[in-house]
């Protein structure tokens, strides 16, 4: 397939373009400078705007785009942006597809499993109702947006959790890893839906060619807690895991940040995933960490 994919240099979308390559697929990329070779193109979300010609020919597109949630803190000009990044670049993207005789055949837009919101003791699915919380609000519009596709097109909503690589959510945790500085953050019993770099890659490679559409839970398939997988990290850097950092001080630093990204309690559900045929690379978190550290 010939695939155009947006957030191509990102964290996710480096792993993807080898993947894709690796699978047989053809990747062209959206930029926001000025294009370097036939396979990029220029394009504007902010101002709504692409090059047409990015279109032609493709089959499939794979919307990554959006604002870090891990850079902090959220102050009201970033969750404004965290908001209005996802929401031009997904109507960017349907905008252009709508006014194509023959659109692309496939849209897979990132989404995350925020819009479940907190939810203690409970196994969510993709038919589990939306929070109420910031973060769940945004998904919820970002998936919206996504619908917006013309009606030909299969629309999937991938909803990803805590992704382990190097990079992202777990970047600043590693160097306090090392020097021994780990430790629970709250009471770390919460549930963290996590999935290893290779298998979110993967997962997307597989919806590519699956017959789903709608939202799909990729998230490891063995439910972890937040102190199991910082003690993960900490075991496998032979570091000990000791120092906690309680509740009240993640919440006055961080506020809603903390309380939606690191102290939500979420058991997160890839049994769609799994039964559509998709196989994880990595089933435990402790693999997950373990592949993240053997890569450069």
């Amino acid at each position: 397939m010939r695939v155009l994919v947006s957030g191509a240099s990102g964290l996710i979308g480096t792993e993807l373009r080898t993947q894709l390559g690796a699978s047989g697929h053809t990747v062209a990329r959206l930029v926001r400078r000025e294009p370097r070779g036939s396979t990029e193109f220029r394009w504007d979300p902010a101002a709504l705007s692409m090059d047409a010609a990015a279109l032609d020919g493709v089959d499939a597109v794979i919307n990554l785009s959006g604002a870090s949630l891990a850079r902090l803190p959220w102050t009201a000009g970033y969750r404004r942006e965290i908001l209005d990044s996802r929401v031009q670049a997904t109507r960017t993207l349907t905008d252009a597809m709508r006014r194509r005789t023959t659109p692309p055949s496939v849209l897979l837009n990132a989404s995350a499993v925020g819009i479940y919101g907190n939810r203690p003791h409970e196994v969510l699915t993709e038919d589990s109702a939306p929070g109420s919380d910031f973060l769940a609000k945004v998904v919820s519009v970002w998936e919206s947006e996504a619908s917006r596709a013309p009606e030909q097109t299969r629309v999937v909503t991938f909803r990803t959790g805590l992704v382990i690589a190097r990079g992202g959510a777990l970047k600043p945790l590693l160097p306090l890893a090392k020097v021994g500085l780990a430790g629970p953050l709250g009471k770390g019993t919460q549930g963290w839906p996590w999935v290893s770099l290779h298998d979110e890659a993967a997962a997307i490679v597989h919806l590519l060619t699956s017959p789903l559409s709608g939202p799909v839970n990729v998230v490891g398939p063995t439910p972890a807690t937040a102190n199991a997988v910082i003690r993960a990290v900490a075991d496998a850097l032979h570091r000990p895991f000791l120092l906690p950092v309680p509740e009240f001080v993640l919440t006055l630093a961080l506020q809603d940040a903390a309380r939606q990204l690191l102290l939500a309690d979420q058991q997160v559900s890839a049994s769609r995933l799994e039964r559509d045929g998709f196989v994880f690379a990595h089933r435990t978190v402790a693999e997950a960490v373990a592949a993240m550290l053997r890569r450069p």
